[in-house]
């Protein structure tokens, strides 16, 4: 196995902690009589035991083996995989070195682990080759990457040489890119240890799509219209949706993440603290295949806060243009975003009867950076009911339509006023009571 990880050229940078990498020397001191029986079982184990925690947390099943090969291809960034994610696989002298690797990597698909199981007496290989998972919600995890990793690694079983490897991996890239921005929809940033930017999936994003949302027909169609405009690679604006709590801004951004995936469609949700990593998420992603929608929920400043400043500067004003593949939206209960003071006309000037204030036009120029704005108001009574009446009739409430009317108000007099959250909240109770 070792000789075959040795191989590796365009893949070969391997984690020294990763599962192949350790199978490797594990085999190495195995084939060379450099460690005992019983050191060797307990190192498989190890092993072992990672390849069943990565199995239950992507909920893979059959070969786990095969599973975790083609999870690894799937998620190597290197400049073979990202080419192909661009523009396919093309003609060229790399493809010579990534059919090596492909060669080898068959090799460990095709690797025959009886040798090793009768010498050591343990037979963990064999049951890892046809594994049964226990049935579980597929809220424990992420379905979508689940079902890729478990396509890929059937279409390289019926592989019968590197070449149908080449073709079944980097088609995979060309369809679906490489990497975490591939297999995951929306994801959040965090520093490592030396301050380096890091991009987390977020594997249990709700899988609400605009549907799901009652109401607000006119808002969501322009959500849709700039979005799809920006998926197809023409000009589209950045959005900032504003208005009341509760009535489905927040909701709408999922929605049209969960609606666009399949188009290349990805979401960054980036905090208020942030900010000052703005520039360097950009640079991380804008020559990556895909659109890319940096999320901002419920931004406010307040007036001692200054960092709107650099998210000014990202959006328009800097030297360097910002990538066609990036747009900026954010929701916000705020309209103008940013807290207005008295203290902000004390540099007012009255020039030919016009007043102005510069500190007041410092502030209000970040709202005019936002192309599309949408403003979602709090429903009429008569629309919270219909709101109402949709969400119940959708979860099966055996409710006549007077009696919700009489509960729903009953309700929002003591749970947070009219809103569409408050709707929800209203339905999820009566499901608590009918279910």
């Amino acid at each position: 196995m070792y000789k075959e990880i040795a191989k590796l050229i365009m893949y070969g940078d391997i984690d020294p902690d990763s599962i192949m990498y350790q199978m490797g020397e594990i085999f190495r001191d195995f084939e060379t009589g450099t460690a005992s029986d019983a050191i060797l079982t307990r190192r498989i184990y190890t092993q072992m035991k990672r390849l069943l925690t990565l199995a239950t947390d992507y909920g893979f099943d059959r070969n786990l083996w095969h599973n975790y090969l083609a999870y690894f291809l799937i998620t190597s960034e290197n400049p073979f995989s990202l080419t192909c994610e661009k523009t396919g696989a093309s003609d060229g002298s790399v493809n010579h070195f990534a059919k090596n690797d492909f060669s080898a990597v068959k090799a460990l698909f095709d690797y025959d682990f009886s040798a090793i199981e009768r010498a050591l007496g343990i037979d963990c290989f064999s049951h890892i080759s046809d594994y049964r998972a226990i049935e579980k919600k597929e809220l424990m995890y992420n379905k979508n990457v689940s079902e890729k990793v478990q396509a890929l690694s059937l279409s390289l079983e019926q592989a019968e040489d590197e070449n149908g490897f080449f073709d079944a991996v980097t088609g995979f890239y060309k369809d679906y890119g490489v990497g975490m921005f591939g297999l995951n929809k929306a994801f959040r940033i965090t520093n490592d240890a030396e301050g380096g930017l890091v991009f987390l999936p977020i594997n249990n994003m709700e899988k609400v799509m605009l549907d799901d949302l009652v109401g607000y027909e006119i808002q969501k169609k322009k959500l849709v219209d700039n979005t799809r405009a920006f998926v197809e690679g023409k000009k589209a604006n950045n959005v900032l949706l504003f208005g009341d709590s509760g009535t489905g801004k927040s909701t709408s951004v999922k929605a049209i993440v969960n609606e666009f995936y399949a188009d290349g469609l990805r979401m960054i949700e980036i905090y208020k603290h942030q900010f000052k990593d703005l520039s360097n998420v950009i640079a991380a992603v804008k020559n990556r295949n895909y659109k890319f929608i940096i999320y901002m929920d419920d931004l406010s400043f307040e007036e001692f806060e200054v960092e709107y400043k650099f998210l000014k500067a990202v959006i328009e004003g800097g030297v360097e243009t910002k990538p066609d593949n990036i747009l900026i939206y954010a929701t916000s209960n705020r309209r103008h975003l940013i807290k207005e003071t008295w203290s902000d006309r004390n540099d007012m000037e009255t020039d030919n009867g016009l007043h102005r204030s510069d500190t007041m036009q410092e502030k209000l120029s970040l709202v005019n950076r936002f192309g599309v704005t949408i403003n979602y108001s709090k429903p009429s009574q008569k629309e919270y009911f219909d709101i109402v009446i949709h969400l119940a009739r959708r979860a099966g409430i055996p409710m006549a339509d007077d009696e919700l009317k009489s509960e729903a108000n009953k309700w929002e007099l003591s749970h947070g006023g009219i809103s569409g959250r408050t709707a929800q909240q209203f339905v999820y109770y009566l499901q608590g009571i009918y279910e």
